[in-house]
């Protein structure tokens, strides 16, 4: 027979156990704890390091693959490798006419793309921000192996992307810098690489640019640009000078185009085509465009009131890309219009072709609008750029003017007269008007004058000339008489 333990006892062994249970149940909370704060802290790094939107990794985590591949090459000269900076080109344009959340999914597929050809070659794919991807390619043997592979980057994303139900078309420009041992930071490897790809958007996009130590010093110039014409912005240093546009039936001067010019404090007269393309990239060019605008209105509005005739004087002013772009267009001309008091029949805003080829029918819309204020719309340098013609009859334009390039080779090349031609024939069905630009000799002037052009402006009647310039023009005879 079992003797019994004494109940302390009992109670003693019972304690215990559920003391052990207790140290067990606690030992599992805090395993899984510490299993949980690891899984968060690897999420934290995760998501330091990678790109919330693509999942690819990030700046910061190309950054560090680069450091490994640099001190590799340091160790082994043998082994090459390439870094490529890839941004796509009109992004902005899919942002505002899409939304953002359709630029979203765009970047998603660009992404998805650009992994379906880095991966079979080991290359490191990463999303550095905005439009911009970075691939680092640590197996190459030759500086040609980086440019084949950006050429298959181009070729890839030559393919529509369909973004909810619409296809949008897309390029890219791919800056390629190839690794040495004259890098001491990843950091300069990247920004080289940016640098080419600056120049390739520069040169017109679509292609791809081999890093040079020239375009260093060329960026260096650049930055001291942009600070001299923010500077000149706010100091007042623009001004307008002013072409007549003549009528090539009468020898009238019928209104003038606005152009502008930066006069430095040293009275050096620095001319578009130096600093508009840093002015537009910087954005600038949205505050300068509407300088302009006013500007223009204020004098052509005194012309008018000082020079009456019964048809009134014109005037014509640019409107950049990246102005058509602003949501508020049509209201900040609405304002310039009322509270300078042109008669907006005698305003004329020229666009360029570039303009015609993102979503036309915001274009439309836009013009449209711009029309019903009672402005007359002109599209520039007819003829260079990449408009659908299929389309075009939809925009509410009223004049169109020959590129200087076909007019000058009008007497010397057929495809050129043919190109004139065609243009007058198309601008006489779509209702519109014709201004030739570049017109130099008389020879000209006559065979566009047989061609039923309307109007010319060039060298053969004016330079461009400041206000006090084109006053004196107005003064001088209503109408322009040839050169003796």
């Amino acid at each position: 027979m079992t003797s019994r333990e004494p109940a302390d006892v009992v109670r003693l062994k019972r304690r215990l156990s559920r003391q052990k249970r207790q140290i067990a149940l606690l030992e599992t909370i805090a395993t899984e704890a510490d299993g949980e704060r690891r899984r968060a802290e690897e999420r934290l790094i995760h998501d330091a390091f990678h790109d919330p939107l693509t999942g690819l990794p990030n700046r910061a985590r190309f950054l560090d693959l680069l450091t490994r591949a640099m001190a590799r090459k340091g160790e082994d000269l043998r082994l090459g490798f390439a870094v490529l900076f890839i941004d796509l080109d009109r992004f902005k344009v899919v942002n505002d006419s899409l939304g953002h959340p359709a630029g979203n999914r765009m970047i998603v597929e660009v992404a998805a793309r650009l992994a379906g050809l880095t991966e079979p070659c080991a290359g490191s794919l990463a999303r550095i921000g905005g439009d911009e991807f970075a691939v680092l390619l640590t197996e190459i043997a030759d500086p040609s192996d980086a440019v084949r592979f950006a050429d298959r980057v181009l070729g890839a994303l030559k393919h529509p992307f369909v973004i909810d139900g619409q296809e949008v078309y897309s390029s890219a420009s791919i800056g390629v810098s190839l690794g040495t041992t004259a890098y001491a930071y990843a950091e300069d490897v990247l920004r080289d690489a940016d640098l080419a790809m600056y120049r390739a958007k520069t040169l017109g996009k679509s292609r791809v640019q081999l890093f040079h130590r020239e375009m260093r010093r060329s960026a260096i110039t650049r930055l001291t640009l942009e600070a001299d014409l923010r500077r000149a912005f706010a100091n007042g240093e623009f001004v307008l000078h002013y072409q007549p546009i003549v009528s090539l039936a009468s020898h009238e001067v019928v209104g003038f185009e606005a152009l502008v010019r930066w006069q430095r404090p040293d009275g050096v007269l620095v001319y578009p085509g130096d600093f508009i393309p840093v002015v537009e990239d910087t954005g600038l060019i949205v505050a300068l465009g509407f300088w302009i605008l006013r500007e223009a209105c204020v004098t052509a509005r005194a012309w008018q009131e000082a020079y009456p005739r019964e048809t009134p004087l014109t005037v014509s002013v640019n409107i950049s890309p990246r102005q058509f772009a602003e949501p508020d267009l049509v209201p900040q001309v609405r304002r310039i219009v009322e509270e300078t008091g042109i008669d907006p029949h005698t305003l004329r805003l020229e666009i360029t072709e570039s303009i015609t080829i993102g979503d036309a029918d915001r274009e439309v819309s836009m013009l449209s609008q711009l029309k019903a204020l009672g402005i007359r719309l002109s599209i520039d340098d007819f003829g260079t750029g990449y408009s659908s013609l299929s389309y075009l009859h939809r925009l509410p334009l009223d004049v169109l003017k020959i590129d200087r390039s076909f007019v000058s080779a009008m007497d010397k090349s057929a495809e050129s007269f043919q190109i004139v031609n065609a243009i007058m024939n198309l601008a006489r069905n779509l209702g519109m008007d014709v201004v030739a630009e570049g017109t130099e000799v008389e020879g000209q002037i006559a065979r566009l004058r047989s061609m039923g052009c309307d109007f010319g402006q060039g060298y053969y009647f004016s330079r461009p000339v400041d206000r006090a310039g084109a006053a004196r023009l107005l003064e001088g005879a209503q109408h322009w008489k040839p050169p003796t």
